[in-house]
């Protein structure tokens, strides 16, 4: 009897181990939903780090099986995202070190994800070319060297951020209708943007803010989280369930949420109601569960003030300096998301 030839081996053994990875997200799924007396922050770092192994899976088996590595790198790059789903549902209760510890290991993964597909992706074959006959006398005025082309911004590392969005810009005004587009109800990303100004109509699921200067943001309806990183001299008017913001500086929220902003190595940030108008926006803040103002735009947490004392690193927003109401409603797309 001939023995299996190596590839069918690698086939069998990688279809075991993408089985495999299925029975891990089945217990990720399962094991969440039976411990109900868990405290959040426990039942989160449990299912994080269960789901961290599936991904850390999904990347090994894009190497060890080449011939199956496009299906390894899809699942790879959902559970990847499954991951920060994860940690944005959860930002608005987790202690300071858990939350930077799980977006750093995200962080990991997504950049590790990149090199993986930067390695199977298929390369140029070799041609050979007919080289040239060189000249005995050399031309006396060679060409002048090309100038380098000029530098465009680019998405700092730390802003490899889920979701399709506006990166990367400077002094831009971005339009993006939700509601009309393919990735409708998903994740939006704003990264690296200077003196931009950005409207979105519609509702998403998250928004991942990171880097932002001289901006001001108007958004439409979150229905889940909204997670705000190195901000500075710029101004927000959104809605969403959850809001948590770090190392934002000299920058004004119009808010309505449904529970306590949450502010960490903030200084200068105001907050005032929100002011945020277009057609339709009463259907969507409906559709997402904000329709009611609670108020919570002036409760605001200050995860580095712990004394009994109002914090010095928040105010609200004089009535006299507030915005008027913003109708966006004719403001039209003219750029596109990427």
């Amino acid at each position: 009897m001939e023995p299996e030839p190596d590839s069918t081996k690698a086939a069998a053994g990688n279809r075991k181990h993408l089985a495999m990875l299925e029975r891990l997200s089945k217990r990720t799924a399962t094991s969440s939903a039976e411990s109900p007396e868990a405290s959040p922050v426990a039942a989160f770092l449990s299912r994080f780090a269960a789901a961290k192994v599936v991904a850390e899976s999904a990347l090994s088996a894009c190497r060890s099986s080449p011939d199956d590595a496009p299906a390894s790198l899809a699942a790879a790059s959902a559970a990847v995202d499954d991951l920060e789903r994860l940690v944005a549902e959860a930002s608005h209760f987790l202690p300071p070190y858990e939350l930077r510890s799980a977006l750093a290991a995200v962080s990991d993964l997504r950049a590790a994800h990149k090199l993986a597909a930067s390695e199977i992706r298929p390369k140029k074959s070799f041609s050979f070319r007919n080289k040239s006959k060189a000249t005995k006398n050399p031309p006396q005025d060679p060409p002048a060297p090309l100038q380098p082309p000029p530098e465009q911004p680019k998405p700092s590392f730390d802003a490899i951020l889920p979701g399709f969005g506006f990166r990367g810009r400077n002094g831009a005004t971005l339009v993006k209708d939700l509601r009309v587009a393919n990735e409708k109800d998903g994740d939006f990303t704003l990264a690296d943007l200077v003196s931009c100004e950005v409207y979105l109509k519609g509702k998403c699921r998250a928004l991942y803010i990171h880097k932002l200067r001289d901006c001001r943001v108007f958004i439409g309806p979150v229905f889940g989280s909204v997670l705000i990183e190195d901000v500075e001299r710029c101004t927000f008017v959104m809605a969403a369930h959850q809001i948590r913001i770090h190392e934002a500086r000299a920058t004004d929220f119009y808010l309505r949420v449904r529970s306590r902003p949450i502010i960490e190595d903030c200084s200068g940030v105001r907050f005032a109601p929100h002011a945020l108008k277009y057609v339709g926006v009463e259907e969507d803040l409906k559709d997402s569960g904000l329709e009611e103002d609670t108020g919570n735009w002036a409760n605001v947490d200050d995860f580095k003030w712990l004394r009994a004392v109002q914090s010095p690193n928040w105010c609200l927003v004089p009535e006299e300096e507030r915005l008027p109401t913003v109708d966006i409603s004719e403001v039209q797309e003219g750029d596109d998301c990427n």
